[in-house]
């Protein structure tokens, strides 16, 4: 006999979730506040060891100075990005100059003036490592012009405020750290200056307002570094900068809430953060002839000291004489003594500290991701390549031999002594090596009138002999095109006023 039990589909439904509300009646019971404490987890030894290693509260320390620039900061800077601050063309903004130590904190600075150095600089690495080049360029452009100035009228607690004549990207002053100080500061380059002219609308680069400040010291002279501090920042045009902020605060406006929490909001300052100090071989602006290559620049612009700015007899010499040239390299087998030198001499002063028990062996081992982690993008790349650092393979190498008057290249190169002994005649042609980095004429012209000791404003053409003997006028393209390891010989002839001179390269 078969049984048939007969349901309807409601029945059979609520039977099911009163079944599945059942099975969970019991989950999370053994988890209750009994079984399972939070203070137990972290009373275990690791999360003890990660908190022993953690600074305390108390120790942790502020520094002495503190600048800030009264200008806003951008509303379209991501999180744990660095503040970007928009700037006007020659408007002066006000920098507060406050002194932030504690009771107690480096009383031989009570009662005495510091001396601070105010200064923009590039922010790009790319163009620190050619500042002398790109601010030579700006000079020559603008000439008379200063690319930062001190708004004497408008600062308020600054003495001896000065401008060197060589150094048109910086200023100092002295100020008392007993009154309330306040610098404006004027910044005269924008950052489209910087940047390749393409089809307009480019992007311009950044730049950075450093503050270094110094006192006395056992000389009188203000060498004793205290504090640095810099921010970034853009120039525009007047009022460019204020387009630019109300551009990005409405970008903002039109994005999500969620969005808008990957940004920081917008400050009405901008704090200087710490830094470290600027190099003491910074820029210093030439009062010879623009360096730089310019297609359209005649022979003659380029003076006779120009010419020893190039040195021709080295492969590692870098063109930008305001570069810190190649610094020697860190042996595996310097000492800690050695170490600490090399730190110093090669601008990681704030890192002997962190270092001080590092040996040349020790401090090579690192690799590039430990120095980031160590020292942070910025100053561990620099690093791993200083450390890293190799002779710089010149982009041409050219020989070169002047002629004499009486010598033909066609003779023969031995002759017979009055013993009947085979000898070198005088005739023997000694050659020079010339190392080009910037591939122009005017490289190539300036280093063989050093090696050959012409006079550069002598020099009115420069020709390559051709085929059937014809004179090539010497150009760009050409020295661009010269085969590596070229040979030539030099011979002058006096041009038609009888005062200057034309090269012959044979």
């Amino acid at each position: 006999m078969a049984w048939v039990l007969k349901m309807d589909d409601a029945t059979i439904e609520s039977g099911l979730v009163h079944d599945f509300d059942a099975s969970l009646s019991g989950i999370g019971q053994e988890l209750g506040a009994g079984a399972y404490s939070m203070s137990d987890v972290l009373a275990l030894p690791i999360f003890k060891q990660e908190d022993s290693s953690l600074p305390p509260e108390n120790e942790t320390k502020n520094p002495p100075f503190q600048y800030v620039l009264c200008a806003a900061t951008s509303p379209a800077v991501k999180l744990h990005d660095e503040t970007l601050t928009y700037l006007n063309q020659g408007q002066s903004y006000e920098v507060r100059m406050l002194d932030n130590r504690k009771a107690g904190e480096l009383p031989e600075l009570n009662n005495k003036m510091v001396k601070s150095t105010v200064r923009v600089v590039f922010h790009d690495r790319r163009l620190q490592y050619t500042e002398h080049q790109q601010l030579e360029g700006w000079k020559w452009n603008r000439p008379g012009d200063r690319l930062l100035d001190i708004d004497i009228p408008m600062s308020v607690g600054i003495v001896e405020p000065k401008t060197h004549p060589s150094q048109l990207n910086a200023a100092e002053f002295l100020w008392d750290l007993n009154k309330r100080t306040s610098v404006f500061v004027q910044v005269h380059c924008i950052s489209t200056e910087f940047t390749p002219r393409k089809h307009g609308g480019e992007k311009g680069v950044p730049f950075r307002i450093q503050i270094d400040t110094f006192t006395q010291g056992d000389n009188g002279e203000y060498t004793e570094h205290l504090h640095s501090a810099s921010c970034q920042i853009k120039v525009f045009k007047p009022k460019g900068a204020d387009r630019k902020q109300k551009t990005d605060r409405e970008k903002m406006e039109k994005r999500t809430a969620q969005e808008k929490e990957k940004y920081q909001p917008s400050y009405d300052t901008t704090i200087l953060s710490e830094c470290s100090p600027w190099p003491d071989n910074a820029y210093t602006s030439t009062n010879q002839a623009a360096t730089l290559s310019f297609a359209s620049t005649p022979l003659s612009t380029y003076t006779t000291s120009s010419v020893l700015d190039s040195d021709s007899s080295s492969p590692n010499h870098q063109a930008d004489s305001g570069s810190h040239g190649n610094s020697e390299q860190l042996s595996p087998t310097a000492s800690i003594q050695d170490t600490q030198k090399w730190l110093l001499k090669n601008r990681f002063s704030s890192y002997t500290r962190l270092f001080s028990n590092f040996s040349g062996s020790d401090l090579l081992k690192l690799t590039r991701d430990d120095l980031v982690q160590i020292c942070g993008p910025a100053d561990g790349i620099r690093l791993f390549n200083a450390l890293k650092s190799r002779s710089v393979r010149p982009r041409l190498t050219v020989y070169v031999c002047k002629e004499s008057p009486q010598e033909s290249p066609l003779l023969d190169r031995h002759s017979t002594n009055e013993n009947g002994e085979h000898c070198l005649s005088s005739g023997l042609h000694v050659y020079h090596a010339l190392y080009l980095e910037e591939l122009t004429a005017a490289e190539l012209i300036r280093k063989m009138a050093c090696v050959c000791s012409i006079p550069l404003g002598t020099i009115n053409q420069v020709y390559r002999q051709g085929p059937t003997g014809i004179h090539i006028l010497l150009s760009d393209q050409m020295v661009y095109n010269l085969p590596d390891e070229s040979c030539f010989l030099i011979s002058t002839v006096k041009d038609e006023s009888g005062e200057g001179l034309h090269l012959i390269l044979k």
